[in-house]
């Protein structure tokens, strides 16, 4: 059976994807970014416990690799500094990472059917906007999870936004589920 690859990000109700402290806000038992409830470390925990291998863009990549390899947010921190990071750019990685691997002269779905042929478990893309709608675009994502916060954001990019998919493509419902803080989770499979 070949990998799947699984969509993740945190989005406001509205569909902004920017800034993740604004739709898990921090609260006062809950410092730093996202604040989230239980139920959602939850089913990201269970998401991530499946995958093996995580496709980012190079902005979050530069992101990512200064900021995660000292942080304590878990159960992320984990899993996204042991992981294998394959990041799909046009240049040579500048800051080091644990497991990381520049995807240089080869496309999106280049890289993703040869990460989906190897034997493993699901593949990840976690943030990296840009890199999801491509994939979205190319009809490269099997499942989409997103992590809803309870805000309206009226600034920033859509996950969704206009000219991202070109045609209509139906999803089949696999989870949906509000959580304590007023949160959703929400787990769709995508239909090819």
């Amino acid at each position: 059976m070949m990998r799947k690859v699984v969509l993740y990000t945190l989005m406001s109700l509205d569909g902004a994807v920017d800034d993740p402290g604004r739709y898990f806000p921090e609260t006062a038992d809950r410092l730093g970014p996202p604040g989230f409830d239980d139920e959602l470390i939850r089913l990201e925990t269970g998401m991530i416990e499946r995958q093996d291998t995580v496709l980012l863009g190079r902005n979050m990549y530069d992101e990512w690799s200064r900021y995660w390899p000292t942080s304590n947010e878990q159960p992320f921190a984990n899993f996204i500094n042991r992981v294998e990071k394959v990041v799909v750019t046009s240049t040579p990685l500048e800051n080091q990472w644990t497991n990381a691997t520049a995807a240089i002269g080869t496309t999106l779905s280049e890289t993703i059917r040869e990460l989906t042929t190897r034997p493993g478990e699901d593949i990840g893309i976690h943030g990296s906007i840009r890199l999801a709608q491509s994939a979205l675009r190319e009809g490269l994502v099997d499942e989409i999870n997103l992590a809803v916060g309870r805000v309206l954001d009226p600034s920033g990019r859509r996950l969704f936004d206009k000219g991202v998919l070109d045609d209509l493509r139906t999803l089949e419902l696999i989870r949906a589920t509000p959580t304590p803080s007023g949160s959703l989770w929400l787990s769709y499979r995508v239909n090819r």
